[in-house]
């Protein structure tokens, strides 16, 4: 890797670091270290997709992006320092006739061809646009063009580029601070077939033809890796399954497994979506009929605000963050940690909400917002937290001269604001999420102690529906191990 290239992929990790809360990455033994490859994966969050894959990678990721794209500022310089290469789409094009905007098309893909021929690896996202969907658009078969393309251009002897799966999970894809999971997949079987490059006779409908198969393979594979559902309301309902079994669990053992990461919440969904779409097609009343259960206890949870796990035991009031936040204050931040806190409100808190309002008016779709803060959050809080300096600088220079007994530090005056707007936002950030917490502690008590009929209902419910979800699935080859306390772990 260049330099430039790391100086890149290290500012958008600090970028997407201030971004999610954590990033976790799997399967990356999948990953050849020898010779080039075609990463495919589905597109469901705008330009973060991209910067993911981009900086947990482990290798060098070239991309392609549409030409459109260089004009704008700063995105435009930083794809070109990671050598990025503009592609020319012919519905994109002012000028010229149709011929010549495809020769201009095929031009780019071939230069992105070139450096996969070479041992690199490149990035393709086979649905050619971002969405808001819980499944695969129709994919495009550029991905299997671009596949051939790059074999064809490859020196004699050279080892065949992989097809390598990735899946992109978002815990909450437009929220701030969420989680998000990376999965590199084992490369894609090509099938026999399908493994000899095109002939130079080939007939333009028999090459439409190979493309389509390789294509439709790709999407087999995508839509195992994105856990692919026909709509939101089936894929809430498989997630809700996921966390009843491991509270229900849980219970029975008495135990508490904790928070599950996000690696165990894929593969729990994982093992309901698998189980769903098995059991459909052999026993589909009794789906039918556990669709029906699961939809009303969902309808129930989601009214009463409260996790399955809840029902159980209510979050605890006391947190370890609370409890070293307050030691601080009786040692020694009584006095300071408050005004640093007001401090970081009054400098990061006008851009956070003018931000959200601002994406959530311009952006068309969902799947942009995330995106649209991150372009803009990258700029915006830096030139808050410098407002701040240079109005620190401006006053302190005032002061000086009314009362010449302060010191004469501008500059440290301003130096010191601007990171009190940085250490102070961090800080109002952890409050924040330490008050979320703690009062949604408190509303779940208060629900208990007010709602004990209907919970002790949905209790019976939940081990009812535990008890149909494991007889339905006993016979099936499911991934992953069920401990008695419902952690799920990799086999």
């Amino acid at each position: 890797m260049n330099s430039s290239y790391r100086t890149v992929v290290g500012l958008v990790r600090g970028v997407l670091r201030m971004f999610f809360r954590r990033v976790e990455v799997s399967g990356l033994e999948h990953i050849p270290e020898d010779g080039g490859g075609v990463l495919v994966a589905w597109h469901p969050n705008g330009l973060v997709d991209p910067g993911l894959i981009l900086t947990h990678f482990p290798r060098e990721v070239v991309f392609g992006a549409r030409s459109g794209l260089f004009s704008w500022p700063l995105l435009g310089q930083l794809m070109k320092a990671i050598g990025t290469v503009p592609i020319y789409r012919p519905q994109d094009g002012a000028g010229g006739t149709e011929e010549e905007r495809r020769a201009a098309n095929n031009a780019s893909l071939d230069a992105l061809a070139e450096r996969v021929a070479t041992g690199q690896f490149s990035c393709l996202f086979p649905e050619g646009t971002s969405h808001d969907s819980p499944h695969l658009l129709e994919l495009r078969t550029g991905a299997a063009r671009f596949w051939y393309r790059s074999r064809e251009l490859q020196a004699d002897g050279a080892a065949e580029p992989v097809i390598l799966p990735v899946g992109l999970h978002y815990d909450s894809k437009r929220g701030f601070r969420s989680d998000v999971l990376i999965a590199f997949h084992p490369p894609l079987t090509v099938p026999e077939f399908l493994r000899s490059l095109p002939e130079p006779s080939d007939a333009p409908e028999t090459l439409k033809k190979r493309y389509q198969h390789l294509t439709d393979e790709m999407e087999r594979v995508l839509n195992e890796v994105v856990l692919a559902t026909e709509d939101w309301e089936l894929h809430h309902l498989m997630n809700r399954a996921r966390k009843l079994v491991r509270a229900e669990r849980a219970a029975r053992a008495g135990a508490n497994p904790g928070r599950p990461g996000l690696q165990e919440k894929r593969l729990g969904f994982e093992r309901v979506w698998r189980g769903y779409y098995a059991r459909r097609d052999t026993h589909p009343e009794r789906v039918g009929e556990l669709v029906d259960q699961m939809r009303e206890y969902h309808r129930d949870m989601r009214a009463l605000r409260m996790e399955d796990h809840e029902l159980d035991h209510p979050p605890q009031l006391w947190s370890p963050w609370l409890g070293v936040l307050l030691a601080l204050q009786v040692l020694f931040v009584f006095v300071l940690l408050p005004p640093l806190i007001l401090i970081g409100f009054a400098i990061n808190g006008p851009v956070f909400l003018a931000l959200g309002a601002f994406v959530k008016g311009v952006a068309k779709e969902k799947k942009d917002e995330a995106t649209l803060k991150l372009l803009l959050g990258t700029l915006l809080f830096p030139l808050a937290w410098a407002g701040a300096g240079v109005g620190a600088f401006f006053a302190h220079e005032q002061l000086h001269a009314l009362y010449p007994s302060i010191p004469n530090e501008p500059v440290g005056a301003a130096l010191l604001l601007a990171l009190l707007g940085v250490i102070g936002g961090t800080t109002a950030l952890r409050y924040l999420r330490l008050t979320r917490e703690t009062s949604r502690a408190l509303r779940v008590r208060l629900t208990k102690a007010r709602r004990r009929i209907a919970l002790a209902r949905l209790k019976v419910e939940r081990g009812d529906l535990h008890d149909g979800l494991i007889s339905m699935a006993d016979g099936l080859d499911l991934p992953g191990t069920v401990g008695d306390d419902g952690r799920i772990g990799r086999t």
